[in-house]
C-alpha cells in the first residue's frame, strides 16, 4: 500500500480490483466540515450565494473505469457500462453577525441546512438519484455512445431566522431561505466491448483463432479452464488521484490545509515493452500476427513518480490478434477488456467466420541455361485439386476489406505466380537454390494456404552444353600460356641452352 501512495513500480497483466477496493474504503473516511465548515479539495469549483459559501460537489470516483495512455498527446477515460460514482458535497452557512444600535439589536441564527437532491445525468439525461447526502453514491447503467459526459448535481437549502429585539423584547422575526445546485463533471467513453472471431483449421489439425476490436483490449483465452491464453500490448497499473493529497478547510475566518485520509485511487493501462504474450510460453499457442494503429510512445503523460516498463518509442495497438494452437474451444472463448469486469460479448462476421487451410505443392526446375545464368520455372498448386494459386490478384474475399498476397522467394529474390501459378527466376551464380512460398495471412484470403518449400540446382557443367563451353572457355584462357611455352623453347634453342637440360 505504501508503494501505491508513492508512486508505483507494481503492475499487473490484468485490471486490478485494487482500486477499487482501496477507494470504496477511503471513501467512508471522508466527512463533511459542519454548518460553518467547508471541506474540499484544493482544485474544486466553489459556489457562494446569499447564505451558502464555498459549496461544491465533487466527484471522487466513477468504477469501475480505466485510464488508457494511448499516445503523447492522448489518454481515454474508459467506463463501465454499469457502475458506481462516488461523490462529496459540503458547503458552509454564512449569515451576519449580531448587531447592537442603542436599545435595537438584530440577531441571525441557523434553522435548518440539508441538501435535498443528488442526481446523476449522462450526456443531460438523468440516469440516477440518491438521498440527499455529503458523501452520495450512485449505481449507474450507461447508455451505449462512445465519448459521454457524466455530471454530478446536488441542490442544497439553507433557511436561517432574523431576530429583531428592542430593549431585549423580540419584536420581529423572520426566516429567510437560500438554495444553491452545484455539480461536477468528468468526461470519458463507454467500454463496450465486442469482439469478432475468425477461425481456421490447418492440414495437421491445428486450429487457428483471430480476434478483432476497435478499442483497447486485454487478450482472451482458448480452452474452458484459461491455461491457453493470449495477451495483447496492454498492461496495468494503480496510482492515486494526487488532487484529494490535500483538503482545504474553509471557513469564515480563512482556509486551513490538511492532509488528506481519504484518497481515490485509478487503474491505468499502458503499452508495455513486453508486448504481446502467449501462455504458457513454450507448449501455449503462437502469435501468427498482429494488427493495429501506429502510436507514439504515452510516456510523457505519466506521473513523475510512475516507473514502468512502457514503450519508449512508437508502437502498434493490438487491435487484432490472431494465434495457433493445438485446440481451441471455440465454445469456451473468453474475450476479456482492459476495464474490471467488462468481457466482449462475441459477433460472428457478417462474411462467415471459418477458413479451411489447404496445404500447397511447390515445384521449381531449370529450364535452361548457359554458363552465366539459369532460367528456373516455379510452379505452384493446390496440393488436393491441382488448382493453380495465383498470387499477383488482389481482393481475394478479404475479411478485413483488403488482402495481403503472398509471395515466393528463390535467391533473394520475390516473385509472383501468374493466372496459371507459374512464375519464371534467372539466376546467375551456380549453387543450391530453397524456393518458398509465403502465403499470404488466412484472414485476408479465402481459400488460404500453409507454406511449402521446394530446392532447386544450378551448375554450368549440368548439361553437355555447359562441358563444351567450359572446355572453350578454359582453352582460350591456355592460349597464353601456351604461346609463352613455345616462344621459350624457341629461345633456348637459339641461344644453344638445350644441350644443358639434354640427357648427358
Amino acid at each position: 500500500m505504501g508503494q501505491l501512495a508513492n508512486g508505483t513500480d507494481i503492475t499487473f497483466t490484468r485490471p486490478p480490483a485494487t482500486a477499487s477496493t482501496w477507494t470504496s474504503h477511503d471513501f467512508t473516511d471522508l466527512h463533511a466540515g459542519g454548518p460553518h465548515t467547508s471541506i474540499h479539495t484544493p482544485d474544486a469549483d466553489l459556489e457562494s450565494s446569499v447564505f451558502i459559501a464555498d459549496a461544491h460537489a465533487t466527484i471522487f470516483a466513477a468504477q469501475p473505469s480505466t485510464q488508457a495512455h494511448l499516445s503523447k498527446n492522448q489518454t481515454t477515460r474508459y467506463l463501465a457500462p454499469n457502475g458506481t460514482l462516488r461523490g462529496f458535497v459540503d458547503y458552509r452557512v454564512r449569515y451576519p453577525n449580531t448587531t447592537t444600535n442603542g436599545n435595537r439589536s438584530v440577531d441571525w441564527s441557523l434553522t435548518s441546512h440539508q441538501i435535498t437532491n443528488v442526481t446523476l445525468t449522462q450526456d443531460g439525461q438523468t440516469i440516477a438519484t440518491a438521498p440527499g447526502s455529503h458523501t452520495p453514491v450512485l449505481h449507474y447503467q450507461l447508455d451505449d455512445a462512445q465519448q459521454t459526459k457524466l455530471t454530478l448535481h446536488a441542490t442544497i437549502h439553507v433557511r436561517v431566522q432574523k431576530t429583531v429585539r428592542v430593549n431585549g423584547t423580540v419584536v420581529d422575526v423572520t426566516t429567510k431561505g437560500d438554495s444553491l445546485t452545484v455539480s461536477d463533471s468528468l468526461a470519458g467513453s463507454v467500454y463496450n466491448l465486442s469482439a469478432s472471431p475468425y477461425y481456421a483449421t490447418y492440414p495437421n489439425g491445428d486450429a487457428g483463432v483471430a480476434i478483432f476490436q476497435s478499442a483497447p483490449w486485454q487478450g482472451y483465452t482458448l480452452t474452458k479452464n484459461g491455461s491457453a491464453r493470449v495477451r495483447g500490448v496492454w498492461r496495468f497499473y494503480t496510482a492515486r488521484n494526487t488532487s484529494w493529497d490535500t483538503l482545504v478547510k474553509s471557513t469564515r475566518d480563512g482556509d486551513r490545509q490538511t492532509a488528506s485520509d481519504s484518497i481515490p485511487v485509478f487503474v491505468h493501462a499502458y503499452p508495455s515493452r513486453i508486448g504481446p504474450v502467449a501462455e504458457p510460453v513454450r507448449t501455449g499457442p503462437s502469435i501468427i500476427t498482429t494488427w493495429g494503429t501506429n502510436r507514439s510512445s504515452p510516456s510523457a503523460t505519466l506521473g513523475p513518480n510512475i516507473h514502468i516498463d512502457i514503450v519508449n518509442r512508437s508502437y502498434t495497438t493490438t487491435y487484432g490478434l490472431a494465434v495457433r494452437a493445438d485446440h481451441v474451444d471455440r465454445q469456451a472463448l473468453h474475450v476479456a477488456g482492459i476495464v474490471r469486469g467488462v468481457n466482449a460479448s462475441i459477433v460472428q462476421p457478417q462474411q462467415g467466420s471459418k477458413r479451411q487451410l489447404r496445404r500447397s505443392n511447390l515445384t521449381a526446375h531449370v529450364v535452361s541455361q548457359n554458363a552465366s545464368q539459369a532460367t528456373v520455372r516455379v510452379e505452384l498448386h493446390d496440393n488436393k485439386t491441382g488448382a493453380p494459386i495465383v498470387l499477383n490478384q488482389s481482393g481475394r474475399y478479404p475479411i478485413f476489406q483488403r488482402s495481403r498476397d503472398g509471395y515466393i522467394t528463390v535467391g533473394g529474390k520475390r516473385v509472383t505466380t501468374n493466372e496459371s501459378g507459374v512464375a519464371m527466376v534467372t539466376l546467375h551464380q551456380p549453387g543450391i537454390y530453397t524456393a518458398r512460398y509465403h502465403p499470404e495471412s488466412w484472414l485476408g484470403t479465402d481459400p488460404a494456404y500453409v507454406s511449402d518449400r521446394a530446392t532447386v540446382r544450378w551448375h554450368p557443367l549440368g548439361t553437355l552444353g555447359g562441358w563444351l563451353d567450359f572446355i572453350v572457355a578454359v582453352g582460350w584462357r591456355l592460349i597464353p600460356f601456351a604461346v609463352m611455352f613455345y616462344a621459350g623453347l624457341r629461345l633456348l634453342r637459339m641461344l644453344g641452352a638445350e644441350r644443358y637440360f639434354s640427357d648427358p
